[in-house]
């Protein structure tokens, strides 16, 4: 019972987790710019760690806005680089140069700090295994309100991940990775800039392997990530893993099971999709 209590926490930020990231990851998916959400959750690594630097402790709501405010304008960023016809560069080549400044920023700025070293390894990996109640009940709250602002906006949203045109559709864009980067800026606090990914983009291309329809992908997502979340908060803590390595780890095994299943046994998806 103790090791359960012990647990119930870590696995409930797991759940709010694969909520709201397997819903972002369908649309994340379908614009074809996998990488926004690690190039986001490593700009609002970026800001935390200027918010350090700046002598502010690392679960000061200061640093939280300090973290938000760099992914806003990496928000911007994005909406304002929306690929067009007539432009010959890819999306994702800015949001991979983003990405790649942003950590070497973050690098450069934690390599005269005390403890840096240890600083760089939370940005990766985070440590769910210690997050609080209080924590879990904050960000449920948080992605509950991101969750009813995109319900209500679901039809632009939608319309847009799916290539249909849309009026204003920069706005549109903004909005979504200003609530896409409220999200991000949560989510890297308790599980880091590879957790955070891998929640975001696992099970939505593992859904893909079985359904079309964006309502069976948001289930099997979200069976996937709740199910992949206890077996890697377990495992990590029987073998004395780091919690967030071994929950990125036991994604990749999921995935790879998946797809050999649905090779082996094609029909599963047919049936599925």
């Amino acid at each position: 019972m103790d090791l359960l209590a012990f647990l119930a926490v870590p696995f409930a930020a797991g759940l709010i987790l694969t909520g709201i990231h397997a819903y972002l990851g369908v649309h994340v998916v379908e614009r074809g710019v996998i990488f926004v959400d690690l190039s986001l959750a490593q700009i609002a690594a970026l800001g935390t760690t200027i918010a350090y630097l700046a002598g502010y402790d690392l679960h000061d709501p200061v640093t939280y806005f300090w973290s938000l405010g760099f992914t806003i304008a990496g928000a911007a960023i994005f909406a304002l680089t929306r690929v067009h016809h007539e432009t010959r560069i890819p999306q994702e080549a800015i949001i991979g140069i983003v990405y790649a400044v942003s950590a070497a920023a973050a690098i450069l700025a934690m390599s005269k700090a005390p403890e840096g070293t240890e600083h760089l390894k939370d940005m990766l990996v985070g440590n769910i295994l210690t997050v609080s109640w209080e924590t879990v009940f904050r960000t449920a709250a948080l992605y509950a309100a991101i969750g009813v602002f995109h319900y209500i906006f679901r039809k632009k949203f939608l319309a847009i991940s799916l290539g249909q045109p849309v009026a204003n559709v920069r706005f549109w864009d903004f909005l979504f990775y200003v609530s896409f980067g409220f999200v991000v800026t949560s989510s890297v606090t308790i599980a880091g800039v590879l957790l955070v990914f891998s929640y975001l983009i696992v099970p939505s291309v593992a859904a893909m392997l079985f359904a079309k329809s964006i309502g069976k992908r948001l289930a099997i997502g979200w069976i996937m990530g709740a199910t992949v979340s206890a077996a890697g908060i377990l495992a990590s803590f029987r073998l004395d893993l780091p919690t967030g390595a071994t929950i990125v780890c036991t994604f990749g095994v999921a995935l790879a099971l998946m797809a050999l299943f649905r090779i082996l046994i094609p029909r599963v998806g047919t049936s599925l999709a």
